[in-house]
């Protein structure tokens, strides 16, 4: 019997032994902090592929265009200021689209044989446009691209001057576009952006009850500074 309590109180010993000596172990080991990567893992460089930017935009037109069956006809447009809010989402942190969204209006002055009209017209445009876009990532903080891509032209709000009646008709056109970001956060940066809008919608007239048609080359350069928002 004395032999078997020995035996009992060797047993919970060796027990509580172990059981010290694997707390002890554990204490030792450092908890494993589950926000940081295993090795190997995938970790994504931007919260989310969504962006946002604010810019004030110069508008400014080329001075071309014509009046069809008046030999010597020319046209002019004003050059306008306007706020201009785009949406970009990657699909990669290369490849972007960009919608850009913007309105403002062009007086449209005649010129050359038609110099004596003055102001024809006043017409507000929308022109959203959605280009295609290259980013380059290698140069840290500072983040240029390239794009290209399509527009659709919409007139609104047409106001006749000196002609009778002026309708500038809806159009699509192409865009091309260079810019960069500085991003002086993870979510924050400014921006710097020029665009090429080929544009040259057709528009029908009437002066002086004679009902003509013909061409408005605006192909205007949207140059663009402000501010970026990446989510």
């Amino acid at each position: 019997m004395q032999t078997k309590q020995i035996n009992l109180t060797r047993g919970v010993a060796a027990a509580i032994a172990l059981m010290v000596a694997g707390q002890q172990a554990v204490a030792a080991d450092p908890p494993e902090d589950p926000c940081e990567p295993h090795e190997g893992a995938s970790v994504t460089e931007w919260p989310s592929p969504w962006q946002l930017r604010l810019r004030t935009l110069g508008v400014i037109t080329e001075d071309s265009g014509y009046v069809n069956g008046v030999p010597g006809s020319a046209l002019s447009y004003s050059n306008t200021v306007t706020p201009e809010l785009d949406i970009s989402y990657f699909f990669t942190d290369n490849i972007a689209a960009e919608l850009i969204l913007a309105t403002t209006y062009a007086d449209i002055t005649g010129g050359g044989t038609i110099g004596g009209l003055g102001n024809i017209g006043k017409v507000w445009l929308l022109p959203p446009t959605l280009t295609l876009q290259y980013h380059f990532t290698d140069f840290g903080a500072f983040k240029p691209y390239v794009g290209a891509g399509v527009n659709y032209t919409m007139f609104y709000n047409q106001d006749a001057g000196s002609a009778d009646a002026l309708k500038v008709k809806n159009t699509f056109g192409t865009a091309l576009q260079v810019g960069f970001d500085y991003m002086v956060d993870r979510h924050w940066g400014v921006n710097f952006d020029v665009k090429k809008l080929f544009l040259r919608p057709d528009f029908d007239v009437t002066v002086a009850d004679a009902k003509l048609t013909g061409k408005a080359k605006l192909d205007p350069w949207l140059i663009g500074a402000g501010v970026t928002y990446r989510f």
